[in-house]
């Protein structure tokens, strides 16, 4: 992909960050399931927490091509951070798709250039994947509604500022359910269960409690019943960047295997001289092209406004498993010491899973790619 001279400013921004604020501090942030509060007020001093929100409100409206680079920048040296700025982004890019302009007004330059961070809020314990099935509640009260429910796993629960969280206001099915911005830390709303994860520990992670929480009618985000669609669309954004974040960890284990190779020696040679090990990196190397390339060419479909939703599921399917793959790899490129947390390859290993499960697991991506071409066969 060419890129512009804006595309490639914010990537080198996103790199020196990655360089500079999160490679001297991530071991300890891992080990410590810290969530770097100051990373993404530096993020946001340098523009890229408003990628995705037009100039008019206060970001740069560089797009989905450069949300993905600069996605992928930080997940070279930590997935959990890339993940809090993919969540952000596309609850950014929500707000400017449905939100009417008095909601535009009141959260994007907030969001895009006043430090705040957006989160989201979805699954239930017993609606994941099957998102239309989802029962927290939102009842109409005198000129606003009362929200009761739990959602589990929301990202930056703790943190952020707002939340599009997900409400049942009709009838069952995905015609029923309508999205809200939330203020997380408002009356009625608790933090029930903060989340230990195996991977991407510095992304928060938390269960929220929904007891009577009351939200003016300016909180509906698009039409009362509209909002299973409109997190539909929201996601099919946010898989560019899990995408690209899962690319991004494809790059930090080549990387990795790369260095590695050269240096270690066995039988009186490095080992890259071996074609056991040569082989996984010449295989690592190319699927982290084609990842890249699937994840820009979602990106270059979003940022043409044509239809990429199939697009984005196949670049998530296709960077999540590769990702996974191959940090399995790398780990074994790297023996026994790519066991230990003496080398970040450990962390690359447990990260990379994740990414095959948000945002849509790789089995319901291949349910929309095939679907794409077959219909709903019954």
């Amino acid at each position: 992909m060419q890129l512009t001279a804006e595309q490639k400013t914010i990537r080198a921004l996103a790199a020196e960050i990655a360089r500079k604020e999160i490679a001297p501090h991530v071991a300890t942030w891992d080990r410590e399931h810290a969530f770097p509060r100051k990373l993404f007020t530096t993020m946001n001093d340098a523009g890229l927490m408003g990628i995705l929100v037009p100039e008019r409100y206060g970001g740069s409206g560089a797009g989905y091509a450069a949300y993905a680079l600069a996605v992928e920048e930080i997940a070279r040296v930590d997935a959990g951070s890339a993940v809090t700025l993919s969540v952000h982004s596309m609850i950014c890019a929500a707000i400017d798709q449905l939100g009417s302009e008095e909601q535009k007004q009141r959260w994007l330059p907030r969001l895009a250039a006043q430090d705040a961070i957006a989160g989201f809020a979805l699954t239930e314990s017993d609606a994941g994947s099957d998102a239309a099935n989802i029962r927290a509640t939102a009842v109409r009260d005198g000129d606003g509604y009362r929200l009761d429910g739990r959602k589990q796993w929301c990202t930056s629960g703790r943190f952020a500022a707002v939340m599009m969280a997900m409400f049942r206001t009709g009838g069952p099915g995905a015609k029923g359910v309508s999205a809200f911005l939330v203020d997380p830390h408002g009356e009625g709303v608790r933090v029930e269960r903060v989340t230990e994860k195996l991977g991407v520990r510095t992304s928060d992670t938390c269960d929220l409690a929904f007891e009577r929480a009351r939200v003016p009618r300016s909180a509906l985000l698009g039409e009362d019943g509209s909002g299973f669609f409109g997190a539909m669309r929201a996601l099919a954004g946010g898989r560019i960047g899990i995408a690209a974040q899962a690319a991004g960890i494809l790059a930090a284990c080549l990387d990795a295997s790369v260095t590695f190779a050269t240096e270690r020696r066995a039988f009186g040679k490095t080992i890259g001289a071996f074609e056991g090990v040569s082989f996984k990196i010449a295989r690592m190397a190319t699927d982290l092209d084609a990842a890249r390339l699937l994840a820009h060419e979602a990106a270059a479909l979003a940022d043409a406004g044509e239809a990429f939703a199939v697009a984005a599921s196949k670049a998530k399917f296709f960077a999540s498993t590769a990702a996974r793959t191959h940090a399995s790899e790398a780990l074994q490129i790297h023996g026994g010491y790519g066991y230990t947390t003496e080398f970040p390859i450990e962390r690359y290993y447990r990260d990379a899973k994740i990414t095959e499960i948000y945002e849509g697991t790789s089995e319901i991506q291949q349910v929309i790619i095939g679907r794409s071409l077959l219909g709903r066969l019954e």
